[in-house]
């Protein structure tokens, strides 16, 4: 099985407001705010935009997350570096991290197990 394109981009701000208006200001629709400084947004049926706000010591980072439908029967192939299996995260989904060649580390979402 494969991943089926881009779920997600997580992206952290040091002004969660400002980073909202600015993907409003490019057609994002805002679907949920928290009362901690983050939500998500899209644009059309493209890939979800959540904008979590960091400390300003912390450097903002910026992280993808390729869609996969089924945690139970996705299996990377050997050649795939599997850093963390999937788990459950406290936003109702399953996550596995993988490393591409050149180090990177990439998401993979699954929905939660129901």
């Amino acid at each position: 099985m494969a991943t089926e394109g881009i779920e997600a981009v997580f992206l952290e701000t040091h002004n969660w407001g400002r980073a909202a208006k600015f993907f409003q200001s490019l057609g994002f629709e805002l679907e949920f705010a928290t009362d901690h400084n983050s939500g998500q947004l899209r644009n059309g049926d493209g890939p979800y935009v959540f904008i979590a706000e960091v400390p300003e010591d912390q450097e903002p980072r910026m992280r993808l997350a390729l869609k996969v439908p089924d945690a139970k029967t996705f299996r990377p192939d050997p050649a795939v570096e599997v850093v963390t299996p999937f788990e459950s995260t406290h936003y109702g989904t399953k996550e596995m991290t993988v490393r591409d060649p050149d180090g990177r580390l990439w998401s993979l979402q699954a929905p939660a197990d129901d």
